[in-house]
């Protein structure tokens, strides 16, 4: 994976780059959209390669080695053949899923002890184990084994936690270079800083991690529930550490004000499953603001959701229309607001992207922060 940067920011520390990988090319910023078991939910894939464009995927290594299992999907080819994706793909670990567990897991030095939460059936992820069964996915980026520590977390577990990630990610780094992508082509593993919400064991983490030479590195253990200033002040402590020409990774980031507001402190990849989730819920991402679709006011507006005439998709329908399909409980109803609010976020992505290219970012970003989270 080779990564280029091409324009930064005077007044902050954004910057618009290119990532190439074996599966193509992806500029930065960029979001991810989450494909959890190798589909986003209430979209086609079709739909998310051509009407959304979104470059890149992400899905979830504990669900697919679950269900239908990595033997499968690797027998298929990999997951690009399994799901008929052709462009790039990022596998998470499985250690945030297993975190979320609660009292169904075990973590030791070893690994992680935990059930299924589909049939209770019990398994052991080791450092090894996640690499083995990533190199069988077969994503293009994949992401060292770590302990996700919660909010709040007192100082002497959050140590033990990272000590322990530092721990698994020299057994994923070993483990991984010993091995190769079955595949056919290149893959890329990405180490995780953590250390909850403490400066001084995020600065540890960054370093120690930084001493890996590795293609990318990923900033972990943040959007848990800590006040969105704690979150920018981690963030900014790490990304002021970890190695400038490389890209950088917030995992399970966020609103558009979280990621505009890291994108000024140097982070370029983004995943989240707020534009999906809350998409299926009726509230639909705007560049005028946040619309609950549900509401009263919109069964008569028979304006489209962006009425300035901006568009994200080809897909328009009018807000009385989309109103109607959720009130009614239409499956259409979660479909069009996952493809809307997936196609704002790659257009904010693009837009945050030029931008910087054009000099006017921190302008730009100081604005659309406000306005983008706007209750209309």
């Amino acid at each position: 994976m080779e990564f280029d940067i091409s324009h930064r920011d005077h007044h902050s520390k954004a910057r618009a780059g290119i990532v190439t990988t074996d599966h193509g090319v992806v500029e930065t910023p960029f979001f991810m959209p989450v494909g959890t078991g190798g589909a986003v939910k209430a979209l086609h894939l079709e739909e998310l390669r051509n009407e959304v464009k979104a470059p890149i995927m992400l899905s979830n290594t504990y669900h697919l080695y679950l269900r239908p299992g990595a033997d499968i999907i690797s027998k298929a080819g990999g997951l690009h053949r399994f799901i008929g994706w052709d462009k790039p793909i990022l596998t998470d670990s499985g250690g945030y899923q297993i975190y979320s567990l609660g009292d169904i897991r075990k973590f030791t030095d070893n690994g992680v002890v935990f059930q299924s939460h589909i049939d209770g059936s019990k398994h052991l992820f080791t450092p090894e184990k996640a690499i083995d069964v990533q190199r069988a996915l077969g994503a293009d980026i994949i992401m060292a084994f770590d302990e996700c520590t919660p909010y709040p977390c007192d100082p002497a577990y959050a140590k033990k936690s990272m000590k322990r990630t530092h721990h698994w990610l020299a057994r994923c780094h070993s483990h991984f270079h010993q091995t190769t992508c079955i595949h056919g082509y290149s893959q890329n593993l990405f180490p995780i800083v953590q250390g909850s919400i403490y400066p001084e064991l995020r600065q540890e983490s960054a370093r120690f991690i930084s001493g890996f030479e590795s293609p990318g590195y990923a900033i972990g253990g943040l959007s848990v529930g800590e006040p969105a200033s704690m979150m920018y002040e981690m963030t900014a402590l790490v990304c002021d550490i970890l190695p400038d020409n490389k890209p950088r990774y917030l995992m399970g980031v966020g609103t558009p004000a979280n990621i505009l507001e890291s994108i000024a402190l140097g982070v370029d990849m983004f995943d989240c499953v707020i534009p999906t989730r809350n998409g299926r819920n009726g509230m639909l991402f705007t560049r005028n603001g946040i619309i609950n679709i549900k509401n009263e006011k919109w069964k008569e507006d028979f304006s489209p959701l962006e009425a300035d005439g901006e568009v994200f998709t080809d897909n328009q329908y009018s807000k009385a229309f989309l109103r109607h399909l959720f009130i009614s409980k239409e499956i259409l109803a979660s479909m069009v607001a996952t493809m809307h609010n997936l196609g704002f976020y790659i257009w904010l992505m693009k837009s945050a992207r030029e931008q910087v290219m054009q000099g006017t970012f921190w302008e730009w970003k100081q604005k659309m922060s406000v306005e983008l989270m706007k209750r209309i």
